[in-house]
């Protein structure tokens, strides 16, 4: 069994029922158990700033499925939400994010673990840090100290 992360964000179709939604589906992967769920953040758009703000969350899975298996399966949950790819940052229904897997470090074409700018992103780091304080991104640190570089984001916990 494998410890992953999961980065969900959602800014089109009622986002906050698609994040919901989205941790159902996770709790339902094959092979898998979903052992923890942050709260849900509001957060600014990145690059692409015409856009709604998004919901963002993190999951922490347990399973037994390959990297490239459980990407699959993200993958095939993104597309039952009608997740269009029009172009980079572009608003969305949903997106899943293999952030972390365990210690391991891919360096694939469709596959990149630590997830590239995770390290970079409150919107990540937030979430991830609520239901994992002493996370560590490898290559990279400690997740605490990356959200502390990331303090010029504004991502704000939703009630």
């Amino acid at each position: 069994m494998t410890l992953a992360y999961i980065g969900i964000g959602s800014n089109l179709d009622e986002p906050r029922a698609q994040v919901e939604r989205a941790f159902d589906e996770l709790s339902r992967l094959p092979r898998t158990r979903l052992l923890a769920r942050s709260s849900l953040y509001r957060s600014a758009p990145v690059g692409y700033a015409a856009q709604p703000d998004f919901v963002n969350a993190v999951a922490a899975l347990d399973t037994a499925l390959a990297a490239d298996e459980l990407l699959r399966e993200l993958q095939a949950i993104e597309s039952r939400h009608a997740r269009k790819r029009s172009f980079a940052n572009a608003p969305r229904t949903l997106d899943l994010d293999l952030l972390l897997f365990g210690d391991a470090r891919i360096d694939e074409r469709d596959l990149r673990v630590p997830h590239p700018r995770m390290h970079e992103r409150a919107f990540v780091l937030a979430p991830l840090l609520e239901i994992a304080p002493q996370a560590r991104i490898p290559g990279h640190g400690s997740a605490a100290e990356r959200l502390a570089a990331c303090s010029s984001q504004k991502v704000e916990k939703m009630r």
